[in-house]
């Protein structure tokens, strides 16, 4: 792909604007004949070829690569990410940082395990367990704001083997 100066800038100024008469013009082609120059060098093979392999170079480092997605379930579950949450203050809506809730870490500690997988019966045993505490706490929010519904009550009841919340049905 052996490219002039010109034809370079050119191309480079193509790929910024995506205008072909601009980058002609930018590149220091005659401003009157730079729309059909322009036209023209996006003919050129050469050129075409520089452009697409500079296109598919930006596209790539646009995509999250594996390490950084696991590095970020990493941060998640380290709660070293937050996101911003708006809350409703009186006649105000305030924004405060929030770390991950249990669910979340929960969640991608699940997607990791999925990448590294381990065998050991303690370790399955864990996670279950955490996830049942993290369905009782969440019936138990539920229950307080009032969105329990008597079905949940026995789902919830079935999924976990029976709770005994001292009162007689």
């Amino acid at each position: 792909m052996k490219l002039t100066a010109k034809q370079r800038l050119f191309a480079d100024e193509y790929i910024k604007s995506g205008n072909a008469s601009d980058a002609a013009i930018k590149a220091g082609y005659n401003a009157k004949s730079a729309r059909f120059i322009g036209a023209e060098n996006l003919t050129k093979p050469n050129i075409k070829a520089y452009i697409d392999a500079k296109m598919a170079e930006i596209e790539s480092s646009k995509i999250a690569d594996a390490k950084e997605v696991l590095e970020f379930y990493a941060r998640v579950l380290r709660e070293e990410e937050t996101e911003e949450v708006a809350l409703a203050a009186g006649d105000d809506v305030v924004t405060v940082r929030k770390k991950p809730s249990m669910k979340d870490k929960i969640a991608v500690a699940k997607e990791i395990m999925k990448r590294y997988p381990l065998t050991d019966p303690l370790v399955a045993a864990q996670i279950k367990k955490l996830q049942a505490e993290t369905e009782i706490a969440e019936w138990k929010r539920n229950e307080l704001t009032g969105e329990n519904k008597a079905a949940d009550k026995t789902t919830l009841v079935d999924d976990i083997g029976g709770i005994d919340d001292g009162q007689d049905d």
